[in-house]
């Protein structure tokens, strides 16, 4: 099978929800001399673009962009000791540390941002859901995560996404991350209003804007 062939199959089983048959194809492209970059920047990164545009416009839903991610990461953990031999590294395109915020245990928006980052090259720390202030700091500071993300989903919690702003603030970190803020009750002008760096609608703009925030 030729190069851009394999390639092509590569990306269509990610598109197609088949992780199995991704690894697979991964494997018989390395075997075939192609090399792990290669196989990551023309196979699985082009079927994940086209998974995460389907999910945007409502033709794929949140079981085929799970499945899909499954497969990428997959993939990836049989690449990495390729790349490991040959002295390359796969950068990531940033550090996101998530969380819902705390008093607020809604997970399902929040978690479905952190697989389409991870899909798209980032490394990301989820805290889970009811995380004060304090722990968000700390990951903070621990990763030195370039963005951070505040998910609530109720007006009685909108107010702790501010609250973890003044306690970046507060903290020396603030000038340090970027700040995104989503949620069914947030808006833009919410996000304007705190001093937050952007507001995403959904999963697909969470990943645009932190490319926007970064550069």
């Amino acid at each position: 099978m030729m190069a851009g062939e394999l390639l092509n199959r590569i990306r269509d089983s990610l598109v197609e929800g088949e992780p199995e048959v991704t690894v697979a194809l991964t494997a018989q492209a390395l075997q075939a001399g192609l090399e792990p970059m290669v196989i990551i920047k023309e196979g699985l990164v082009p079927g994940m673009n086209i998974v995460g545009d389907r999910f945007a416009c409502g033709e794929y839903f949140l079981p085929e962009l799970v499945v899909a991610s499954e497969g990428m990461q997959q993939a990836i953990a049989r690449l990495e000791p390729e790349l490991l031999a040959r002295n390359q590294k796969l950068e990531a395109a940033g550090t996101v540390v998530l969380g819902t915020v705390k008093g607020d245990i809604h997970a399902i928006g929040k978690s479905l941002v952190g697989t389409m980052l991870t899909a798209n090259g980032f490394k990301v720390h989820d805290l889970g859901v009811d995380v004060p202030a304090e722990r968000f700091i700390d990951k903070v500071r621990e990763t030195g995560a370039e963005i951070l993300g505040l998910s609530a989903l109720l007006t009685t919690t909108m107010l702790q996404q501010k609250a973890v702003l003044d306690a970046l603030e507060a903290a020396g970190l603030r000038g340090k991350v970027k700040v995104m803020v989503g949620g069914a009750p947030v808006s833009r002008g919410w996000a304007e209003e705190i001093g937050a760096d952007g507001y995403a609608e959904d999963a697909m703009g969470a990943v645009q804007l932190v490319q926007r925030l970064l550069g």
